[in-house]
């Protein structure tokens, strides 16, 4: 499981979530390099203000909810569905969601040693680096996990109806607190549904 200090929760759900989206998108994408602020990192974005606008909007939900409600464990849902609707009764039609893959992000929340250290010594610098390497080392090998996981199945893919660089609606949601939903790995993918919806109507 990832290890990061709280300060560092927003840049690494960045990463991810980005990664995520950026290869799920099938449509008209334009690419965009993002540097990472507090790691040696770059990333990609789907380059679609309004994409990149939701979710850091998401993002700083989760931060805010995990700041004022501190726990071991962070876990947040990234998750595509399908939208239906759904006849009630002989008149009414009611709107629901059909999802066909969630990723869920496991993050352990480490105490940051910034109040009791001294700074100025020369083995907090070094375990700082080492810790911070470590950390690195963590987060390349978790986007190349998604990388992977993104390409491993695709037949329960939906059918594409959109032109937006992001083709699936998704949404971002805090799914875990203290208690594990899913003990092994940092992101674990599950597939909703094993054969591919019908084309919306």
């Amino acid at each position: 499981m990832q290890e990061v200090e709280l300060h560092q929760v927003r840049e690494v759900l960045r990463c991810v979530l980005h990664t995520i989206l950026f290869n799920r998108s099938v449509g008209q994408v334009k690419p965009v390099d993002v540097d990472s602020e507090l790691f040696d990192i770059t990333y990609v974005h789907c380059g679609d203000p309004s994409v990149e606008s939701r979710l850091e909007s998401k993002i700083n939900e989760a931060c805010g909810f995990f700041e004022k409600k501190p726990q071991e464990v962070a876990q947040l849902c990234l998750a595509f569905f399908e939208p239906r609707r759904r006849q009630v009764g002989w008149f009414g039609k009611q709107d629901e969601r059909l999802y066909w893959e969630k990723w869920v992000i496991s993050l352990c929340i480490v105490q940051s040693d910034v109040f009791t250290q001294d700074h100025h010594s020369l083995a907090y610098t070094n375990a700082r680096s080492v810790r911070q390497a470590q950390r690195q080392a963590q987060l390349e090998g978790l986007l190349t996990e998604v990388i992977s996981g993104v390409n491993e199945k695709r037949g329960h893919i939906p059918p594409v109806v959109s032109s937006s660089p992001c083709s699936f609606p998704w949404d971002v949601s805090i799914c875990g607190g203290s208690r594990l939903l899913f003990g092994l790995g940092t992101v674990k993918r599950m597939l909703l549904q094993s054969s591919p919806p019908a084309v919306l109507g």
